[in-house]
């Protein structure tokens, strides 16, 4: 097994574009304001792209969707065209709702080579989307992506490549393969979430969601109790494999995280310092089940991390070596 005090240099990173978002969905912590105190409310800027970039020439990735709507940043499109330009790939595969963009920005999308979008469309029809994308408008976001594989035409490229995400609640489970057609033509892939919240629109036919969704788990209960582990509990590699940097350069370790950081600044204190900070190394301990929990640790307040606990379910198996 891999130790955990070895220098990192970072290859791939999560970099929030945007914190600012126009939907209102009711369980997402940018709605409610609870990211408010540690993520704050910004835009990633050009000429902290550039220096991130710039002083690491050894990222080959970023993700630059989190918390927020990155296609609200108004620099997008030449950050897209920096990264294009030094041959780092651009995904947002953590998510967008695409509800809002000009033709010139989805023409930058396919120009600009971003690899991969992740759309998060909860429903088949207006009537069911907008339950939970408050503020959203499905027929917007349908006529974006048409839009999207228009230029992907013109320009005869396969970038990005799109999946719809489907978050399922009760109200809308029933539209899950219509949901799947409309994705097979528009040529997206297809792929269902449970949602975190089980209050909220609790499922109300659970063998069929389990028949549509493949999975044998409903809800992130059962999940946990079927698997032992919480459900995508494979956010913790982050930490090693892509850790979460803020729009203002905060360390924050994990896309999952907005309780606290793990302690430096990218743009101030550089991405490697970040990296290999001593809030890091222990927090990589704590997941590997070789440290105990610490409070200045976001990690020790974490469901994920309270699951691995209790079913003392650590990381064992890493093969992150020094490059």
């Amino acid at each position: 097994m891999a130790g955990t005090s070895h220098e990192l240099i970072p290859q791939q990173i999560r970099l929030e574009a945007s914190s600012f978002c126009q939907l209102r969905c009711p369980s997402c912590p940018t709605t409610s304001g609870a990211i408010n105190p540690v993520i704050g409310s910004g835009f990633l800027r050009l000429d902290n792209f550039r220096q991130l970039i710039d002083e690491n020439p050894s990222l080959t990735r970023v993700e630059l969707s989190n918390f927020g709507e990155v296609l609200l940043n108004p620099h997008l499109l030449r950050i897209l065209e920096y990264a294009s330009s030094k041959a780092v790939s651009i995904t947002f595969s953590n998510g967008v709702n695409l509800n809002h963009a000009t033709d010139e920005l989805l023409e930058g999308l396919v120009k600009y080579r971003v690899r991969h979008i992740t759309c998060s469309i909860d429903g088949a029809s207006s009537e069911t989307y907008r339950m939970y994308r408050i503020r959203g408008n499905f027929d917007n976001v349908i006529q974006h992506i048409e839009q999207i594989n228009h230029f992907k035409r013109e320009y005869r490229s396969e970038f990005p490549q799109l999946t719809w995400q489907f978050v399922v609640f009760g109200h809308n489970e029933h539209e899950i393969p219509a949901a799947r057609e409309i994705a097979v033509r528009l040529g997206m892939g297809f792929y269902t979430k449970i949602s975190w919240d089980a209050k909220l629109s609790p499922i109300r036919n659970r063998e069929f969601v389990r028949a549509q969704t493949g999975e044998r788990a409903a809800t992130r209960q059962e999940y946990e109790q079927i698997y032992g582990r919480q459900y995508l509990s494979s956010i913790c590699h982050q930490l090693w494999d892509d850790p979460q940097i803020n729009w203002d350069g905060k360390n924050l370790g994990c896309c999952r995280n907005f309780w606290g950081d793990f302690g430096g600044n990218a743009f101030i204190d550089g991405l490697r310092a970040c990296f290999n900070h001593e809030k890091m190394h222990y927090a990589r301990a704590m997941l590997l089940g070789r440290k105990p929990p610490r409070d200045d640790i976001p990690c020790s307040t974490c469901v994920v991390y309270l699951s691995r606990q209790n079913h003392s379910d650590w990381i064992t198996v890493r093969n992150h070596h020094s490059r």
